[in-house]
């Protein structure tokens, strides 16, 4: 028996999408090498970046007006992902439960709202 989500990422800004580290592996950099049609170094320097304090790789961001910074491959227009096929697995796999914290969250401010299309703003 397969779990019900209980969230609707369409329905979402983006809100994982500007968690300050992004985790990314190898095997990451290689789709996302492939996606693009790069070699492996030029893919990895490119999209990441080495977190030091965390000693591991990162996907690089640009500036968003809503959470101040989004994963570089986040288009701030249509608040969706440019390379889902591509995404990496802590994308694939989040929110790593059946819930999403922030889809909650927007329901409920959408409920005391009393607006179906209302989005809480950060700043």
């Amino acid at each position: 028996m397969t779990s019900k989500t209980t969230y609707d990422c369409n329905k979402c800004p983006g809100y994982c999408c500007s968690y300050p580290l992004i985790e990314v592996s190898r095997a990451d950099i290689a789709r996302l090498a492939k996606h693009f049609e790069l070699d492996y170094e030029t893919a990895e320097e490119r999209f990441t970046l080495y977190d030091k304090e965390e000693k591991v790789r990162g996907l690089r961001k640009h500036k968003d007006e809503s959470f101040g910074s989004v994963c570089r491959f986040f288009d701030r227009k249509e608040r969706r992902c440019t390379v889902y096929a591509a995404r990496p697995e802590a994308c694939r796999g989040y929110p790593y439960s059946k819930s999403c914290g922030y889809y909650q969250f927007l329901q409920f401010e959408r409920k005391l709202q009393d607006d179906k299309t209302f989005v809480a703003m950060t700043r």
